[in-house]
């Protein structure tokens, strides 16, 4: 029989697949090969084959390797070992000593996701109890089963992914519950921020009295306002003038953000977050010491607790304060904590700080402008030794301008009125003698510029 050439697959490779359902056997029984066997037989082909001998395969399909684990679940648990780059037993020699060298925090992240499940644990004490040889499963499999060895197994994973996350999270959270804490302090004992409020409080009453009645407060939400009031000309804000009254009346009050601190950096702080992380934090200082009871000879968990116990409770201790400081303020300006989160209550202040720097601003320009506009009027004797304005500085070069081109208009046609040497007199006298015709019109120009000549001179 000719060879048919196709492409076979191995006998590891079937498990799983639609062949290990197939039973070639079965219809080599029931079908008369004879008739195919002479339609295919090549020309060299010698005596018959034996259908029985074929009957009875020669090569036998190798028997399925036992699986722990779903396929897909496998083929990522070894993706993830090899990020890892370490031997199997390296890694779980390192969980159990909590060696934090030896594994990165991403890898044990990673294989966090891998823990054995209760069917997977089934499957391994049944494969155990049976004693079936280990050379059977793969790699993935026989991982798995050192992995579910190890005591304890969640609680250690985590543990370590708390020590190596600890210093990194307590740094990040430290700054924000100190800016909390101090610009909720400094807002609610400035003085100057109180007298300011004060005064927006009674102008805001005397404009409202007639209408709406006087006021014992207002929302801070209010003081966005104060820019949107403008005067009946149309030139400066509410704003604007209280910075003047302010400015002059109670010049003590003007540095009054001086006493406001960090309040940019509250501003972006999600207290609620901060106080979460906080929280899972000693959620995480408590399992590890539990485990360093259960296992007190570890010198790992002994140091980590040794050194970063006073730090978690500082960090307890600065969150306490931060909530209560923050709320506090909060109430302290009429405001609701529930409602009134770190990045709506402090920006407020932000803005109005902003807007007051802005209207100082503007004031002392127009200061400015308004006394260089009175000393322009009065042409004041010192207004030489003052640099020029601008309207000033233009109209001058208009001027140089002008007397430019009327000297170069007298250079190019001078004016027949300005002769001298009684240049006049002489062209009148020969208009008077000489009639104007075509012929002494071509010589006029020799005639009005010729001061000798006579009467007697031939044309």
């Amino acid at each position: 029989m000719p060879v048919f050439n196709w492409v076979a697959l191995k006998p590891s490779q079937i498990d799983g697949t639609v062949f290990t359902e197939l039973n070639d056997e079965k219809v080599l029984q029931e079908l008369d090969m004879s008739d195919f066997e002479e339609q295919f037989k090549t020309k060299a082909q010698g005596p018959g084959l034996d259908i029985s001998a074929l009957k009875t395969k020669a090569t036998q399909k190798a028997p399925s390797k036992v699986t722990l684990m779903e396929s897909n679940r496998a083929k990522n648990l070894a993706i993830t070992l090899r990020k890892g780059g370490c031997s199997m037993q390296d890694i779980c020699t390192a969980i159990e000593t909590y060696d934090q060298q030896a594994l990165s925090l991403d890898f044990l992240e990673l294989l966090l996701r891998f823990l054995p499940t209760e069917y997977e644990r089934t499957l391994i004490g049944k494969f155990e109890r049976e004693q079936q040889p280990p050379e059977e499963l793969s790699d993935e499999d026989q991982f798995m089963i050192r992995f579910s060895k190890i005591p304890r197994l969640a609680e250690r994973m985590n543990v370590m992914i708390f020590l190596g996350n600890f210093n990194d999270t307590a740094q990040l959270l430290m700054p924000q519950l100190n800016a909390i804490i101090a610009a909720s302090m400094s807002l609610k004992s400035s003085s100057k921020l109180r007298n300011i409020l004060e005064i927006v409080l009674a102008f805001g009453n005397y404009m409202n009295s007639s209408k709406r009645g006087a006021a014992y407060g207002f929302r801070l939400q209010s003081l966005d306002a104060l820019l949107e009031m403008k005067s009946t000309d149309r030139k400066q804000t509410l704003l604007h003038y209280l910075v003047r009254v302010i400015t002059e009346k109670y010049p003590e009050l003007t540095g009054f953000h001086t006493e406001l601190h960090f309040l940019d950096k509250a501003g972006t702080v999600s207290l609620d977050s901060v106080l979460q992380d906080v929280r899972s934090l000693q959620q995480g200082m408590e399992l590890t010491r539990k485990e360093f009871m259960r296992q007190d000879d570890s010198p790992v968990l002994k140091d980590f607790l040794k050194v970063n116990s006073e730090v978690m409770e500082k960090l307890q201790a600065d969150s306490k304060t931060a909530k209560e400081a923050y709320e506090s303020a909060v109430e302290y300006f009429g405001e609701n904590p529930k409602t009134s989160p770190p990045t709506t209550f402090f920006p407020m202040f932000m803005r109005f700080i902003r807007a007051y720097k802005k209207a100082e601003q503007d004031i002392e320009l127009w200061k400015k402008q308004e006394a260089a506009a009175k000393e322009a009027e009065s042409g004041s004797p010192g207004s030489e030794d003052q640099p020029e304005l601008p309207i000033q500085k233009v109209r001058r070069q208009q001027m140089d301008m002008i007397a430019e081109l009327k000297k170069k208009q007298m250079v190019k046609e001078p004016l027949i009125y300005e002769g001298k040497d009684g240049a006049i007199e002489d062209i009148i006298s020969a208009l008077k003698t000489v009639p104007f015709t075509a012929r002494t019109g071509k010589r006029s120009s020799r005639l009005f510029c010729d001061v000798s000549f006579n009467e007697e001179s031939p044309l």
